[in-house]
């Protein structure tokens, strides 16, 4: 004989119900951590594709003659900040107008450490360092993610 409940359900019922939803939620755990992940890599794209295209104008300026050449100078900014605080356009000298290359350096999505400043997230390169071996310099050639992470499509984040 079944036992039945109060509401009129039979205790099989009411374990294969909860079996059931447990079974649902194992399922649907991995996909929105997953979901999660694939969000905050998207931001690590944006973030990364916004910081090379703000050097590459900056190092395009130089090139162009908007900013003061110098023989010890690779052409690219000491700091990712100098791309928000921008340079005076030497070609306009009457209005020490200033071009900007960065509106803020964005935070690398991927670091969990909220006391850093949003540069200090990001693994710089030099100019004069390899592409295997990216170590910081005088100045920023390029920005890498220092998270040890591994992307969904099995690519670790350092080397976007």
């Amino acid at each position: 004989m079944t036992a039945i409940n109060s509401k009129g359900f039979t205790l099989i019922e009411l374990v294969v119900t909860v079996a059931i939803i447990g079974l649902l939620a194992m399922v649907t755990l991995p996909l929105a951590e997953m979901s999660v992940q694939h969000s905050k890599e998207q931001e690590l794209r944006l973030a990364l594709r916004q910081i090379r295209e703000g050097l590459d104008a900056y190092k395009q300026a130089y090139d162009d003659g908007n900013m003061p050449h110098s023989i010890d100078k690779s052409g690219y900014p000491e700091s990712l900040q100098e791309l928000v605080d921008g340079v005076v356009d030497i070609k306009n000298p009457t209005t020490q107008k200033k071009i900007y290359f960065l509106r803020s350096v964005p935070r690398d999505p991927m670091s969990t450490d909220s006391s850093k400043s949003n540069e200090a997230t990001w693994g710089k390169r030099s100019y004069e360092s390899s592409a295997d071996n990216p170590q910081e310099g005088r100045d920023v050639f390029d920005v890498y993610s220092l998270d040890s992470g591994t992307g969904l499509n099995g690519i670790p984040y350092g080397k976007w």
